[in-house]
């Protein structure tokens, strides 16, 4: 462990020996910028439909989660009260097997942490795991998320967030459904799945063995690549500028030195293979989910008055969207490509975690999955936006569209915020005070989602290149280096790459749930034929 930590400091040893360079981040910046730019120009490629250019991916991902909504008689409301009796426990009793913790619940995280809680029998129920997951999910998309969307797009995009959340239940439902079906668990028990496993294991069950191996090769390279973006780069960015913005920190290299400490502390648990902090996040990163929520709850009903006037504004806003979002399209792919980034539906990022939960039916797994969108995008999402809309409303604090690389301009101070920095003042316009709360809980979101994408970009890694020592070192040490670079970048550079990499997960993995959602309807009639004669019995 030792020689590991040493190698890490060493490689981090060129960043911290001219961390004091002036004008270092922006240098990375300006060598980040332009990859960022080209990436999410050939990601976003879009094509004309009735004379609107529409990204490829966000209708892919659109007709997906539609599609699957229809297929399934609108899951997301149908099959609600069954995800509410299944994550009590109504029906526990059908799995009559004993169950042993994973090898891979040590990571804490997003929604790792429902492996934790699922995979012991007994130990808790489907309510406490589903609590945990939720927990893990309110993190930098919710709070910097809605910021940049509701900047960009006004408050209309929060209409398009929540319908995205809603349809992408279904999606959410169809794939960690497929994750649990056709995960693999190697000699020592423990469990690999994930899109790359289900696209090629379930393709080739359907006699296309070719095409799945493509699709699952696409979708692990591509996974590594968004574990560097969303889940790291765009976690350590936000966090760099709540922490500089609230300690008033400045000079050329603030975000590299920030960058590297949160390095070090990422690497003492990833590579290091110290497990305390992680087990002491895991119990802190809940505890600050309540109190945002909370906190978000106080502000809602301090301004009860103002809520009718304020979903008027999401309603009217969605089909009149603000100037300069480039009109209703405009406002619509701004609040899809928040959402999609908050609640990953689509993406398949959920099905690498779910399916290593034991159980003898996936599709009680894609059941209780299929709520998380539901809270995380349409609850909790539709909270920050609530806050910031009052805000605005009280302060006039800045022009809804007009906004410059993913930045908001102050009407006041002509100066420009993006992301977590507005969503700090909204809050603490109503409870002073509450940024310094904030910034414990951004930072402790940042942590824990950057040690969870640190384990999904690990499966996929491992799925390309086997799964010895050597490979996961590799891996763990550019994903740290992608911790600095993320600190030290811009938002918007940050917020480009981050997008598209995620956003480009929907590709092959889209595709493949396209393939084979037959399978699901399969395993969810067994599911449902196993409880009526549990019922009836």
């Amino acid at each position: 462990m030792k020689y590991r930590l040493l190698t890490l400091l060493t490689l981090l040893l060129p960043f911290i020996s001219i961390a004091q360079e002036k004008g270092l981040d922006e240098k990375i910046n300006d060598a980040f910028m332009p990859v960022a730019v080209a990436w999410e120009g050939f990601i976003l490629t879009p094509i004309t439909i009735a004379g609107y250019n529409l990204p490829i991916v966000l209708i892919l991902l659109i007709f997906g989660a539609t599609f699957f909504t229809i297929y399934f008689k609108f899951p997301n409301i149908a099959k609600f009260p069954l995800a509410i009796n299944t994550v009590r426990g109504k029906y526990d009793e059908l799995d009559h097997h004993s169950v042993e913790k994973a090898e891979l619940n040590i990571v804490d995280g997003d929604l790792v942490d429902t492996i934790a809680d699922e995979s012991k029998e007994g130990e808790v129920s489907h309510f406490q795991a589903l609590a945990t997951a939720v927990s893990g999910t309110v993190g930098l998309g919710n709070i910097a998320g809605v910021a940049v969307a509701i900047a960009l797009g006004g408050p209309g995009a929060t209409f398009w967030m929540i319908v995205c959340g809603l349809i992408g239940m279904s999606t959410k439902f169809v794939e960690c459904t497929l994750g649990v079906k056709y995960r693999d668990v190697d000699a020592n028990g423990t469990v690999y799945g994930g899109p790359m496993y289900y696209l090629s294991r379930g393709l080739k069950e359907q006699g296309f063995t070719r095409l799945g191996k493509i699709l699952g090769g696409l979708f692990a390279i591509l996974c590594v690549g968004a574990s560097f973006g969303g889940g790291n780069a765009f976690q350590s960015n936000q966090a760099a500028v709540q922490l500089s913005t609230m300690l008033k920190l400045e000079g050329g290299a603030v975000g590299v030195i920030i960058g590297i400490i949160l390095a070090i502390l990422v690497g003492i648990v990833i590579i290091g293979g110290i497990k305390k902090i992680a087990s002491v996040t895991e119990k802190i990163v809940p505890f600050m989910a309540v109190i945002y929520v909370l906190a978000s709850l106080v502000i809602i009903f301090a301004n009860v008055e103002y809520i009718g006037d304020a979903f008027g504004m999401i309603i009217s806003g969605a089909f009149t969207p603000a100037a300069g979002i480039g009109g209703l399209v405009g406002v619509i792919i701004v609040g899809f490509q928040r959402a999609a980034f908050s609640n990953e539906a689509g993406a398949g990022s959920a099905a690498i975690a779910h399916s290593a939960v034991k159980t003898k039916y996936p599709a009680s797994e894609g059941v209780v999955a299929l709520l998380e969108p539901f809270i995380d995008t349409v609850v909790i999402c539709t909270m920050t936006a609530l806050v910031i809309i009052f805000f605005n409303m009280d302060a006039g604090a800045f022009e809804y569209g007009n906004s410059v690389n993913s930045t908001v301009l102050l009407t006041e101070t002509g100066a420009y915020v993006g992301g977590v920095d507005l969503t700090s003042m909204a809050y603490d316009s109503v409870i002073p005070g509450f940024r310094y709360v904030l910034t414990i809980a951004i930072i402790l979101f940042a942590f824990s989602t950057m040690i969870s994408w640190s384990y999904y970009g690990l499966q996929s890694w491992k799925y390309l290149f086997g799964r010895g020592k050597r490979a996961d070192v590799v891996y763990k040490i550019l994903f740290l280096l992608f911790v600095v670079i993320g600190a030290a970048a811009t938002l918007d550079a940050v917020i480009k790459f981050s997008d598209a990499m995620i956003l480009a997960l929907v590709f092959p993995n889209m595709v493949g749930l396209l393939f084979l959602f037959p399978r699901v309807k399969d395993e969810m009639d067994k599911y449902l034929a196993d409880i009526k004669a549990f019922v009836k019995g």
